[in-house]
């Protein structure tokens, strides 16, 4: 056996000529039991006939079941756990003679692990501080804001303008809304329309033109200079509630606002821990890839292109776009992706190779959580669910996404945890 390149492997196979005899003779009694030829019964037409007009078949047939188990009985006396399909050539099959091919094919990597416990990494402890907290707690207030109709009177900044909106031109697809919230003056409402708003009454109407920015949110409108219609339906104002332990209790299970402080820390607190942790774990990724060379498969790294790119698509068709118009060379595309894949693969690896080092795996309890989780999503039975999951082979994937996550939890709680220095101070110009 020769290895060609990384985790690519060849070799010739031999098949001895008492096998080659034997397959043969199955392939013509096979091939008797099914023709029927002119002036025979059919199974009865006489085996040298059979020979002679389906000589092709019976090679053909020799060959498709010869050469995939010659192969397989070679590669697992050698103990090689092949990736993918081989590809077959050279195959001499001549009467009288061995049948001999040979196959090239790719093996998954021998790993030799190297450190993997008290990786160094920057990672500091988040903490949440009283106006992060003050800063959320206003948020929430505003969420419960009401808003009240002021007497009739002109807009002015910081007003709430009620309008019934809609677009005379610029746009094919008509643009009509009956109860639009505008704050005049604020950074979040486009400035054209409070220039144009700004001192209307009620009952005034506007007509202006907007031009809306090429990377605007809403596709039908970026780029465009749409004229609309306005008419002020309505001046209001906001009316923020106090925060008191009255309004404590309007959020939920909480008695004093001190409590709905506690519960937005904890919040705050689990999130940016979350987001450290998994930024964590990228370094140590990283770090672990960069301290293993190894090849790794080529079908592994097309397989991971492949799910990379749809993950992709996935995400522009979430945006309203349409792949198929952006006129993408995916010969490049793949390219592009080719060395991240690579990396991600061998991240893959690695975790496997530890997970199986340090005994670590998914419980029955641990996967029937993320099953009652889905079936939750889907409002179904978890019985029902969970037979969905088995027939897709998705338990087994669940599994394997529990295994990593612990695996990469037990390399966070193992790493030597480095606090990142302070950031230069930016000198004055």
């Amino acid at each position: 056996m020769a290895l060609v390149e990384g985790c690519k492997h060849s070799i010739e196979i031999s098949v001895p000529i008492a096998e080659v005899l034997k397959e043969t003779e199955r392939a013509v009694i096979k091939i008797q039991g099914k023709v029927r030829l002119p002036g025979f019964r059919p199974g009865k037409a006489p085996i040298s006939l059979v020979k002679t007009r389906f000589a092709a078949d019976i090679r053909q047939d020799v060959v498709e079941a010869l050469v995939p188990r010659f192969f397989s009985a070679a590669v697992e006396k050698d103990n090689l756990q092949v990736v993918g399909r081989p590809s077959y050539s050279d195959v001499h099959f001549h009467d009288g003679e061995p049948l001999t091919f040979k196959a090239e094919f790719e093996v998954a990597p021998s790993i030799d692990l190297g450190e993997y416990r008290g990786i160094t990494i920057t990672y500091s402890e988040p903490v949440v501080s009283d106006a992060d907290v003050d800063e959320r707690l206003e948020q929430i207030r505003d969420q419960k804001a009401e808003y009240a109709n002021e007497e009739p009177r002109p807009l002015v900044d910081g007003d709430y303008a009620v309008v019934s909106l809609e677009s005379l031109s610029g746009v094919a697809e008509k643009v009509s809304q009956d109860e639009l919230m505008l704050k005049i003056g604020d950074e979040a409402t486009m400035p054209a329309f409070s220039e144009n708003l700004r001192g209307a009454s009620p009952e005034d109407v506007r007509e202006f033109d907007i031009t809306y920015p090429e990377d605007y949110d809403r596709k039908t409108l970026a780029g465009r200079t749409v004229r609309f219609r306005a008419v002020l339906k309505a001046v209001r104002r906001k009316e923020l509630p106090e925060l008191n332990d009255e309004f404590a209790k309007d959020l939920g299970d909480y008695q004093t606002i001190e409590e709905v402080k506690a519960a937005i820390r904890k919040g705050i607190l689990a999130d940016r821990e979350q987001k450290a942790q998994e930024a964590a774990k990228r370094q140590l990724l990283d770090k672990l890839v960069d301290a293993h060379d190894f090849p790794v498969p080529t079908g592994y790294v097309d397989r991971q292109i492949d799910m990379n790119i749809e993950g992709q698509l996935r995400n522009l068709a979430a945006q309203g776009i349409d792949p198929k118009q952006l006129k993408l060379d995916w010969n490049k595309v793949r390219e592009s992706q080719k060395d991240r894949s690579t990396r991600d693969v061998k991240a893959s690896l690695l975790l496997d190779k530890i997970s199986e080092r340090e005994a670590i795996g998914a419980t029955q309890e641990e996967v029937d959580r993320e099953v009652q989780k889905i079936a939750k999503q889907q409002r179904e039975a978890a019985a029902v669910t969970r037979a969905k999951l088995q027939k897709d082979g998705a338990l087994a994937r669940i599994a394997g996404h529990i295994r990593t996550e612990k695996t990469l939890s037990f390399l966070f709680e193992q790493a030597r945890k480095e606090a990142a220095p302070p950031p230069e101070p930016t000198s004055a110009e």
